[in-house]
């Protein structure tokens, strides 16, 4: 059942009737709600499964996105990586398992499809694309000289002096550059992403479980290996110690921070809300949760360098500094195979190509992809059975360039 028509959560009649037949039944509790194909179904409805806390939109109008739909889109071709035969962009989408895109261009709506369980007006899991908003913040509290990326970590947070965090500073949390004991491997359910995950609820803990209970806690067990500000190295834990920084630093949640300084000021459609923990704290690692088009007005206003329609948002100074990427050097030992030449800075993926292209990236498949050159922005939301985006990126990447490539052409 690894292809979008065979797992499609509607055909396999998830979650219906009242109640729900056991064999069709999605829970936290049995870890149903992350495993594949029943996670093409939780992700759209990830709010009915876990708490959030709300990001509100505020009373004022939305930004208009208007709708300039083109027919030439879906036979745009492109040779996947590692591929030798040429695919289609629509057949690109049902490859990686793609839930919902919006693709503008200058701020327009030039394609917009929905598949599975996912509505044009129903959240959706961002996962990891949620740390390039708290990247994007910390960046702002930087500019604004209420962080110095300096400062160690536990100027802020002193709870952390005895972990893996007591040696690091800011700017190394912010870039990834810290030097932890982590395994991020979603394949290995030994690894610590699942210990980290079960701490703040995200994935059931068994009842003899007695590790740390909220996320807080977590970060206080991680270790330091080697030394820090040397290379890359994309660990969750960095994106929960920034966020609790930024509350700190601030004196707000994070959710009030985005409704703020982000989600109101651009015109957001609807609400969004963030995952919390047992305690309250919210998931800054992965727990976002909002509608596709709001994804892509955030993605434009990082195109428009901070503005969205009339109103500078977020400082243009902010956006530059973003653009600029991470450490190439620092990157390439990371050993990203689909990706090379690439950075990671500031919570952001950056290509270094030629279009200036840079990415929010989540697993399974979400993402925003900015392309400044071409005047577009991609937002997509996906339930790929595989989390790691290497086995996404050779049938997106290339698909997302030959896109623009043509928009330049007929432009």
């Amino acid at each position: 059942m690894h292809d979008a028509r065979s797992s499609d959560p509607d055909k396999l009649g998830w979650m219906k009737g009242f109640p729900p037949a056991k064999a069709q039944r999605i829970m936290v509790s049995d870890a149903s709600a992350y495993r594949f194909p029943q996670l093409r179904w939780s992700f759209s409805h990830y709010q009915e499964l876990f708490p959030t806390r709300p990001i509100d939109r505020g009373n004022g109008p939305h930004h208009p996105l208007n709708l300039s739909l083109r027919d030439d889109l879906d036979a745009v071709c492109f040779k996947p990586i590692g591929a030798s035969e040429p695919m289609r962009w629509d057949d690109s989408l049902s490859k990686n398992f793609t839930d919902g895109i919006v693709v503008l261009h200058r701020g327009h709506r030039i394609y917009e499809r929905y598949f599975g369980a996912l509505g044009e007006r129903q959240h959706h899991l961002c996962a990891s694309v949620t740390k390039s908003f708290v990247g994007t913040l910390a960046a702002w509290l930087v500019h604004d000289g209420q962080l110095d990326p300096h400062e160690p970590v536990i100027r802020w947070i002193p709870e952390l002096a005895k972990s893996g965090f007591g040696q690091a500073t800011i700017e190394q949390v912010l870039h990834m550059t810290t030097a932890i004991r982590y395994d991020e491997t979603y394949a290995d359910p030994e690894a610590d992403i699942w210990k980290h995950l079960k701490a703040g609820g995200v994935f059931p803990r068994s009842a003899d479980d007695q590790g740390p209970g909220c996320f807080t806690d977590y970060l206080q067990t991680v270790v330091q290996s080697g030394t820090h500000g040397e290379q890359f190295a994309y660990r969750t834990p960095n994106t929960d110690v920034l966020g609790w920084i930024l509350k700190r630093a601030s004196d707000q949640t994070l959710s009030e921070m985005m409704a703020e300084r982000i989600w109101q000021p651009m015109g957001a459609e609807r609400d969004a809300a963030l995952q919390i923990d047992s305690i309250g704290f919210e998931f800054a690692g992965g727990g976002l949760l909002a509608v596709l088009r709001d994804l892509a007005r955030f993605g434009e206003m990082m195109r428009l360098e901070g503005q969205l329609g009339n109103r500078q948002v977020i400082p243009k100074a902010v956006i530059r500094a973003i653009r600029q990427g991470g450490d190439q050097k620092k990157f390439a030992p990371a050993g990203y195979t689909t990706l090379p030449g690439w950075s990671y800075g500031s919570m952001w993926w950056h290509a270094h190509d030629d279009h200036d292209v840079y990415t929010a990236r989540g697993v399974h498949g979400q993402a925003i992809y900015i392309d400044p050159k071409a005047e577009m922005v991609i937002a997509r939301f996906a339930s790929h059975p595989v989390a790691a985006n290497a086995q996404i990126d050779p049938h997106s990447l290339p698909a997302y360039r030959a896109l623009a490539d043509h928009l330049i052409r007929e432009s």
